[in-house]
């Protein structure tokens, strides 16, 4: 119904068939809310341990002319050393030491030569938590791909092995 017979039915100017053609009005908004289905991906809760396993059987199967290590510290890849590297920009001076810096989950070698590092992390572990920070600058220090991975998220297994493959090509 448009808006003059509306404006004509509220000053008692309208017809009566106007009458019919207000109570047979659909409502401009529907009463209730169309829900439409949410999807979420499925997220298994997994322990600490069963990300690594899942990780390592990944790593084994899919990237077998690579050895593996686990939680190597940072000073096994960078050296006992201190760097004047901003992590901050608040903070220019600060010095960040590589045993400060979080292990890395898994460390990629090929003929003794470390090729990538892997890290798992909850939250945003990688974004905000100093260990992290440090771990990672010494990766790009080092020119080594740094392949995060949140817990929290699904990590199919196809998607694990393509984002991996596309930072070691």
């Amino acid at each position: 119904m448009d808006i003059v017979k509306i404006l004509l039915k509220l000053f008692g100017l309208a017809k009566d068939h106007i009458d019919n053609d207000l109570e047979n009005a659909r409502p401009l908004r529907p009463e209730r809310p169309v829900q439409r289905p949410v999807r979420q991906a499925e997220v298994t809760e997994k322990s600490p341990s069963e990300w690594k396993t899942y990780f390592k059987s990944i790593l084994q199967s899919e990237f077998p002319s690579y050895s593996i290590r686990e939680n190597v510290p940072v000073t096994d890849l960078a050296g006992f050393v201190s760097d004047e590297a901003q992590l901050y920009t608040t903070r220019p001076t600060q010095v960040y030491k590589a045993e400060w810096g979080q292990p890395y989950t898994f460390v990629l070698e090929c003929d003794g030569k470390a090729k990538a590092v892997v890290m798992l992390g909850n939250g945003h572990s990688h974004d905000s938590n100093v260990k992290y920070l440090i771990a990672r600058m010494y990766a790009e220090k080092l020119e080594l791909p740094y392949i995060n991975f949140y817990t929290q998220m699904p990590n199919e297994r196809n998607y694990v092995i393509g984002r991996i493959r596309k930072f070691l090509n």
